[in-house]
Formats: C-alpha cells, sequence, structure tokens
C-alpha cells in the first residue's frame, strides 16, 4: 500500500510542475525564467552553502537511526520483560481491567524517555546548536522536553486505554476501529492544540496594528478566514527559524506568525508566508491531510493486526505477553508501527510536499509578491538543501526544495506579472 501511495504522490507531484512549453512563451517575452531564478538560487554559496547541505543530508541518516533506536528501544523493553513488569504493576493497582492499559502507560512512556534521553539530547540540542539554528540553553531546551514528556503521560494512556477497549470488544476488527479512535484523537489535538498546547511554549499576543496587520487581516477576509485574532509568538527564544499558521478548528481558529518572520523579513516576505498559510486553510488541507494519515495508519494498524497475534504466540511466554489484548504488547505494537512508517516515509513526504506545493501557489495568488516568496525560500534554505535532485527530493523533502519553490515564483511573476523585470538579490538579513 505505501509503494501505491508514494506512486500516485509521484504522478501527482510531476503533475504539478511547470512546462516546457510555459518556460519557452515566457522566454519569448524577454524575461528569461532560468537566469532571474538562479539570481536568487546563487546567493547560497560556499561555506553556507556547505553548511546547509551537510545539515539537511545529515537529517537523512537520522531518519534510519531513529527508526532503529526506536526498534532496539521496544525490543529492550520486551526482552527484558520491563513491558511485563509494568503490567504486573497496573494489575496490581487497580482490578479494572479497562483503566490497566492506561497506568501501563505511565512507566513506559517515562522508560522510553530515559532510554532515548541521550539520543534526544544530541538530535535536539547539540546539533542543532552545532549547526547554529539553537537560541535555548540547554536547560531551557530541557524545560521544553519536560513539557512534552508532561503531556505524553497524559494523552498517550488515554489513547492506548481507548485502542485497547477496541481490541478487548472487536478482536477481529479492531484495527478499523482503533483508525476511528486515532482519528478522533488526532480531532481533539487541532481543536485543543492552538488553545492549550501552544501556549505552554510559547507565548501568544496580539499583532501590534499596522499596515502590515490591515494588509494580513484583508487577506483573510477575502477567503473568509477568521483573523479577529492575529498573534504573534516568540519563537525567536528557542531558533531563528521563519514560521507562521493558521490553526484550530471552529471557535480555536487562529492566524499566528513568530517574531522571527517579522524581524528578519521585509513586509512583502512576511504577506507571501501568511498567504501559503491562508491557503491551507482554504483549500482544505488539515482535513485532507487527517484523512490521508487515517488510511495509512489503518493499513499499519491492519499489519500489526496480522503481525502481532503470530509474534506473540511464538515470543510470548519468553516476553511475558498473554495475548493482544495485554497491555504488555504494546512496545510489539510500537514496534511493528516504526517499522511501518520507517518504510512509509518517501509516501507521507511525497503527500505532505504535494499539500505545501499546493499552498505555495494559492499564496503566490493570493499575496501576488513573487520576489517575497523567493526571498522567503532562500532563508529556509539556512536549514534545508537548496538544490537536491529530483530522486533526493521525491524522497526526504516535506516540503519543495529551495530551488523548486523559487522556481515557481519566478515563473508565477513571469506568468502573471506585466513587463516582469528581474531582480538581483543582495543580502538577505535585515540590518
Amino acid at each position: 500500500m505505501s509503494k501505491i501511495l508514494f506512486f500516485i504522490c509521484a504522478l501527482l507531484l510531476i503533475a504539478g510542475l511547470p512546462t516546457d512549453m510555459a518556460l519557452a512563451q515566457n522566454a519569448s517575452s524577454g524575461f528569461d525564467v532560468e537566469q532571474a531564478s538562479r539570481a536568487y538560487i546563487d546567493t547560497l554559496q560556499g561555506a553556507q552553502l556547505e553548511k546547509s547541505n551537510a545539515y539537511f543530508e545529515g537529517g537523512y541518516w537520522l531518519i534510519l537511526w531513529g527508526a532503529l533506536i526506536g526498534v532496539l528501544v521496544d525490543l529492550l523493553i520486551l526482552q527484558s520483560r520491563l513491558s511485563a513488569r509494568f503490567r504486573d504493576w497496573a494489575e496490581r493497582v487497580t482490578s479494572r481491567t479497562w483503566l490497566q492499559p492506561a497506568l501501563y502507560g505511565l512507566p513506559y512512556i517515562i522508560a522510553g524517555f530515559l532510554i532515548t534521553l541521550p539520543w534526544t539530547i544530541y538530535t535536539g540540542f547539540f546539533r542543532e546548536q552545532q549547526y547554529g539554528l539553537m537560541s535555548q540553553s540547554f536547560g531551557g531546551w530541557f524545560g521544553e522536553q519536560l513539557i512534552g514528556l508532561l503531556i505524553s503521560l497524559i494523552t498517550f494512556p488515554l489513547l492506548i486505554m481507548a485502542i485497547f477497549a477496541v481490541i478487548r470488544r472487536a478482536p477481529k476488527l479492531w484495527w478499523i476501529w482503533g483508525t476511528g479512535v486515532i482519528s478522533v484523537f488526532l480531532f481533539i489535538g487541532l481543536l485543543l492544540g492552538p488553545v492549550f498546547i501552544s501556549p505552554l511554549f510559547n507565548n501568544y499576543t496580539e499583532m501590534a496594528d499596522g499596515p502590515l496587520r490591515d494588509r494580513i487581516v484583508a487577506m483573510a477576509a477575502e477567503y473568509d478566514i477568521p483573523a479577529e485574532n492575529i498573534y504573534v509568538f516568540d519563537q525567536s527564544k528557542q531558533h531563528k527559524r521563519i514560521s507562521a499558521n493558521v490553526s484550530g478548528f471552529g471557535p480555536t481558529i487562529r492566524v499566528s506568525l513568530n517574531d522571527n518572520l517579522l524581524e528578519r523579513t521585509d513586509p512583502e516576505e512576511v504577506a507571501a508566508v501568511m498567504g501559503h498559510e491562508m491557503g491551507h486553510y482554504v483549500l482544505g488541507h488539515t482535513w485532507r491531510t487527517v484523512l490521508i494519515l487515517a488510511l495509512i495508519v489503518a493499513v499499519g494498524l491492519f499489519i500489526v493486526a496480522r503481525l502481532a497475534p503470530r509474534l506473540i504466540a511464538r515470543h510470548g511466554e519468553k516476553w511475558g505477553v498473554r495475548s493482544m489484548a495485554d497491555p504488555a504488547a504494546i512496545p510489539l505494537l510500537s514496534l511493528i508501527l516504526t517499522v511501518y512508517f520507517f518504510a512509509a516515509t518517501p509516501a507521507i513526504n511525497s503527500l505532505i510536499r504535494i499539500n505545501e506545493s499546493e499552498a505555495d501557489r494559492f499564496g503566490l495568488a493570493t499575496a501576488q509578491e513573487p520576489d517575497g516568496f523567493a526571498k522567503v525560500a532562500m532563508r529556509l534554505s539556512e536549514y534545508r538543501k537548496i538544490e537536491p535532485g529530483p530522486l533526493e527530493e521525491m524522497l526526504f523533502f516535506d516540503h519543495p526544495s529551495g530551488a523548486t519553490r523559487v522556481r515557481m515564483a519566478i515563473q508565477w511573476k513571469a506568468d502573471h506579472v506585466k513587463n516582469p523585470v528581474m531582480v538581483k538579490p543582495g543580502k538577505l538579513e535585515k540590518e
């Protein structure tokens, strides 16, 4: 199934690329799209280019090593019979079968957090610091990891309690109902995240009145996006990446942009970014993504439903796992899903990248700031490889590469701006 999804995504991505005919038509107008694009792309050179490439290419290996570490941690918890001990503890605390999986989840989450902590510290702090992408002290960073741990200790027990209730009541078709359970949790996360989760990590304040805010409000009003409140959040305390989003659902919908976007970019770049983010909302990407992810999860749970009982029959006595309905089987379920999602990474990346490419086109049409969009694409290339090969971009990029985005912006400019003029960008950082 993952191969089929990957193939479909590849076809959709190829279908969305500009054609040679369009390039030829604009070349006849005297505006050279490739030359104008290269003027932006070639601003990233020398040590900065090498640093960007090294950081992003190193991430390819992190995908593999992260999956291997996840598998090894779950194997360790199974083989050492820690999982069985966690289950026994839950049974001693309560005789209520429905509550035992939730209690099991507490030591399981803590054990996983502690075992993987050295890896998390390296990938999340020291590596980011090595490449100049970390603004926090270790104490500030670790404090946020503890907040994340606390959130996991609340949400994960509730999730597995619901899934194991389904396993007990529908042992043959639990994977279908389990997919529904996970989808409900995703929906609740979308609804509550902007109001209750995001403020745990950043302070959100109303954007100051002014021409830029007025422009964002006007862009939102054009597409009936609720924008009574536009928030700025202090992400500069964590890193210097630029970011914005239209998040939430119903009463929790909000437009947010980080302080880096305001401080590091010009107004036309801010407009380009906000147009892109509004595109996700208008084009229904949130719901499309939830639906497609639900289908991907369904395939994963189906595989678990077929493999896990066989593995329990063969190794369950050694692990202390009694059956699929035993909470002690949770590391086995996690292990199988880790391998599955690793294999599905290219398909998932392509699905996300298609959404991002659609939002790019929407943002260009809405903000009508192609050069602002090209500048933003170059800023993002501080930590994303600017010009990968086609297969590399398809496999490892969950967003279009900087070169792809610059070319899209300049092509839009050639197609929609009367008498376009090539811009020779200088230093992108604002003084």
